[in-house]
């Protein structure tokens, strides 16, 4: 269960990025701050509760490194990000050292 918690704080940290991007282009700019606000306290609900389990330097490297993944790929997707080759590279090495954590927790 601690892993799904750990997910889901990852999800959530995706979430605040994007709603301080989306407030600066909406009418509804107070709105999407909120969803920042609530995103930030969603995710760090969910890894107070991971870190009852994973010990805080795994649970914090995959925390940040989910965060910092999904908003790279939410940048190309949403916002035409550039998507080089060398800065898909380095986001998979992210990925890899993820998963390299998970597998020697």
């Amino acid at each position: 269960m601690s892993w799904l918690y750990l997910i889901l704080a990852g999800v959530f940290e995706i979430g605040w990025p994007l709603g301080l991007k989306l407030s600066q282009s909406s009418d509804n700019k107070y709105l999407w701050i909120l969803f920042a606000v609530a995103s930030m306290g969603l995710s760090g609900y969910f890894l107070f509760n991971a870190q009852k389990v994973i010990p805080i330097g795994t649970a914090y490297a995959v925390w940040t490194g989910i965060g910092a993944v999904g908003t790279f790929i939410v940048g190309i997707v949403l916002f035409g990000d550039a998507s080089s080759i060398a800065r898909v590279l380095a986001v998979m090495l992210i990925v890899i050292g993820l998963i390299g954590l998970k597998l020697a927790h």
